[in-house]
């Protein structure tokens, strides 16, 4: 190993700067030049031997843990795990690199070992903004020598890749919670509805309000009071989510790109259709095809989604819709919910969607989910106070005039439309979904 630079400590560089005191007296006698001189020799003999006699890297044993896939937007933990080699006291601090561009909290940290003892442990956060890969670099230890006059500096390789994921269990708790209260709804309603889905689940006894039709007077006549048959969304449904990465998704709404919203609410609505017993398909394109996977169920499957779309990035390349609608549904003939993430605000890129998307019908189900830029919204509404903000303005009206108008051609067709502002565009989704199974509309 590499025996290290110095470098010396706060209280060295004290010394030295007190040397500065006679130097300054050496107008008044040659003597305080040869005082300062003396000192500043004393001071860097000290530290030669401060260096000499500090621990080296072969006194520390060090150790990073951290998960091999982290969650983006949320604080991940990073743990060292420190342990002295020699016989001696080891002081010193640890400076860890984090990779670029995520945000750390308490990657330089001191430290404290003692021979014998059990090891030290040092944790530190960090946030990664987006999913993707990322790379923990090399750490640097600075090794104090026993006069406290001059460190070692080392770097021990320490480097480590790490993927970066959408943060699932935030995905998982936000989605159950909305599970829930759909069932709650549903319950409510299902004394005055008809039926909420087409699936038989069991019998129960009459309530006032239900359907005199769902009488299931056998069963009635045979236990002796009136029983009714309710009814449960149908399971192994197919549901498709088609992930569009070309350029409108590469744009910004609160922060972050349209794209890494439009992969949390996908990921978020295929846990929650696997957990209902669907089984879940996902195409990722642009100008043409970068992710495919056939639709099927279970925890694992959900694991090959999450793989597949955390590296999901938006190019500047215009989207073929058509390319990824004749590539899906030639793989799929069973009737599916289509849920495409994609952008409307682009009058000839709507124009081509609503092609294609409309000739879904009636054969599956489209939904079209885009998220709502509260900017460009206020940017239609506000009152402009000079020439520019009034051609911007014009600009936004015009956009938000041609997404309803797209928005008003696939709704009259039967396909369904989600729009919502970043922080609810998951659960507006997964409400759509959520419907379409307690209306049995698949």
């Amino acid at each position: 190993m590499s025996v290290g630079r110095p470098v010396p400590t706060g209280l060295a560089v004290a010394l030295f700067a007190g040397a500065l005191v006679p130097a300054a007296l050496t107008v008044a006698s040659p003597a305080f030049g040869w005082l300062a001189l003396a000192v500043d020799v004393a001071v860097l003999l000290l530290c030669a031997v401060d260096f000499a006699r500090a621990p080296r890297a072969e006194h520390v044993e060090a150790r990073r843990e951290v998960e091999p896939i982290l969650s983006s937007g949320v604080d991940n933990a990073v743990r060292w795990v420190l342990h002295a080699r020699t016989d001696g006291t080891v002081r010193g601090e640890l400076r860890d690199e984090p990779p670029l561009d995520v945000e750390s909290h308490g990657h330089r940290q001191p430290f404290t070992l003692e021979a014998g003892a059990s090891p030290t442990l040092l944790t530190y956060r960090v946030r990664p903004p987006s999913r993707g890969d990322a790379r923990f670099g090399d750490v640097h230890l600075r090794l104090l020598g026993p006069l406290g006059l001059c460190s070692r500096q080392v770097r021990l390789p320490a480097s480590r890749d790490v993927k970066v994921y959408p943060d699932l269990s935030a995905l998982s708790r936000e989605a159950l919670t909305l599970a829930r209260a759909s069932e709650a709804v549903s319950a409510r309603t299902q004394r005055r509805k008809a039926m909420e889905g087409r699936e038989f689940e069991s019998l129960r006894e009459y309530r006032p309000g239900d359907d005199f039709r769902h009488i299931d007077w056998k069963s009635s006549a045979r236990h002796g009071h009136t029983l009714v048959r309710t009814w449960q969304p149908e399971r192994h449904q197919p549901v498709l989510l088609l992930l569009d990465c070309g350029r409108h998704m590469a744009g910004r709404v609160q922060g972050r790109r349209k794209l890494d919203h439009a992969v949390d609410a996908a990921l978020r609505l295929a846990r929650v259709s696997l957990d209902a017993g669907d089984v879940v398909g996902v195409v990722a394109f642009a100008s043409d095809v970068r992710a495919f996977l056939p639709p099927r169920k279970g925890a694992e499957h959900l694991r090959l989604i999450t793989e597949s779309l955390y590296r999901a990035e938006a190019g500047l390349e215009e989207s073929d819709y058509g390319r990824a609608f004749d590539f899906a549904f030639a793989r799929q003939t069973r009737r599916a919910l289509v849920v495409l993430f994609t952008d409307l605000v682009d009058p000839d890129a709507s124009a081509t969607l609503l092609t294609r998307t409309l000739a879904l019908r009636p054969r599956h189900l489209p939904v079209v989910a885009s998220l709502l830029d509260e900017d460009l919204e206020a940017a239609a509404t506000d009152v402009p106070g000079d020439a520019t903000a009034a051609y911007a303005r014009q600009v936004a009206v015009r956009m938000e005039a041609e997404y309803r108008r797209t928005a008003t051609t696939l709704r009259d067709a039967g396909a369904l439309v989600v729009r919502a502002p970043a922080r609810a565009f998951g659960a507006a989704a997964l409400n759509a979904y959520l419907d379409v199974k307690a209306r049995g509309r698949l």
